[in-house]
């Protein structure tokens, strides 16, 4: 087989005329040029196909869908209530008996970051059969105050090698905000709305952040790790201000990450906005009501406007609900693989 294999490509290569034509005087043999012949032939055969049109329509057609891998963020199981603190590698634990098939680790939950803790945590989630996607981190770079940002962008810039030694590609980072509004509880109440700093506009705010961002990105990029621009509050708040921030930086290490639970008003509309710059999802459930507030969310809306841009990432779940954890998160991954589980857009 080897040796009739050689010879076809031998033949192929022309290299078998050029020698019938170098033993003849120019002229191949009769006897040789029938096996050229035969040989081209059957080259020929080989290499027979079906028209291209007809193939990549075949392909078009048969192209599968593949669902979004769902993956829950540690907040759910610790929602930052006393009842429920639970450590990491608990979490890692239950997300792995309930079904899912990530973890975003939010970075407060953590009980050190020694290298020996970060490196028990990915055999932890290896063990479990689970990936670590995500890490959810806070900083503030809307201040006045050089030193303040310059400290935030040092602890940034730790978080991205933290993340790098656990092997999670992507973390969430938020803008920061004015904090003209001392209490969470206060800002939820006024939808995330505060007033500027005294003596500063947004512009300013706005001039801080890109450069902050752009410090920590030699360090993302070094570690292959992409920011992702949360709309949280502060200049976060809207969809005009993820971007804003995004297109001044200009770079494919900070993209967008998407809270569906986050905007409150011209909610569709804003998610439409985000989705072409999102590279991870943060998807809140609230059964029980709401610890701050209560959304309907349309997640085969949702969807359907990441299918539309390709995404092919995590969907995060954040249960924020006073249901027990125990009922609520199976039903909210139920309900989030019956929407990212199945083809949302209507065939053309």
């Amino acid at each position: 087989m080897k040796n009739s294999t050689n010879r076809r490509q031998f033949l192929k290569s022309g290299g078998c005329a050029a020698a019938a034509a170098t033993l003849t005087g120019g002229m191949a043999s009769p006897a040789f040029a029938g096996i050229i012949q035969e040989e081209q032939q059957s080259t020929a055969k080989d290499q027979e196909v079906a028209p291209a049109s007809d193939s990549i329509a075949k392909t078009a057609e048969e192209k599968p869908f593949i669902p979004n891998r769902i993956a829950i963020s540690t907040y759910s199981f610790w929602r930052y209530r006393e009842d429920s603190k639970f450590t990491i590698p608990n979490c890692i634990d239950m997300a792995a008996e309930m079904g899912f098939d990530a973890v975003e680790i939010l970075r407060v939950q953590m009980e050190e970051s020694s290298p020996s803790y970060l490196q028990q945590l990915k055999q932890r989630a290896f063990s479990n059969g689970l990936d670590l996607c995500g890490m959810s981190t806070h900083q503030g770079f809307v201040t006045p105050d050089a030193d303040e940002r310059k400290k935030n962008v040092a602890e940034t810039i730790g978080f991205i090698e933290m993340a790098y030694a656990l092997g999670i590609p992507t973390i969430r980072v938020n803008t920061g905000r004015w904090r003209t509004i001392k209490s969470f509880d206060e800002l939820m109440a006024n939808k995330g709305i505060e007033p500027v700093l005294e003596g500063y506009t947004d512009d300013d705010g706005f001039q801080w952040v890109v450069d902050c961002l752009t410090e920590c990105l030699p360090t993302a990029e070094k570690c292959g790790v992409v920011l992702g621009l949360e709309n949280h509050w502060g200049l976060g708040r809207t969809a005009d201000g993820v971007i804003r921030i995004i297109n001044e930086v200009d770079s494919p290490w900070l993209r967008a990450t998407m809270d569906t639970g986050n905007f409150f008003e011209r909610r569709k509309s804003q998610l439409e906005q985000m989705a072409p710059y999102t590279v991870f999802v943060q998807a809140k459930t609230y059964f029980g009501g709401g610890t701050w507030y209560d959304l309907a969310i349309d997640y085969d809306h949702v969807a359907r406007i990441l299918q539309e841009q390709n995404y092919r990432g995590y969907i995060s779940l954040e249960f924020e609900g006073e249901e027990d954890y125990a009922t609520a998160i199976p039903r909210s991954l139920r309900l989030l693989r019956d929407a990212f589980g199945k083809r949302q857009l209507t065939e053309k």
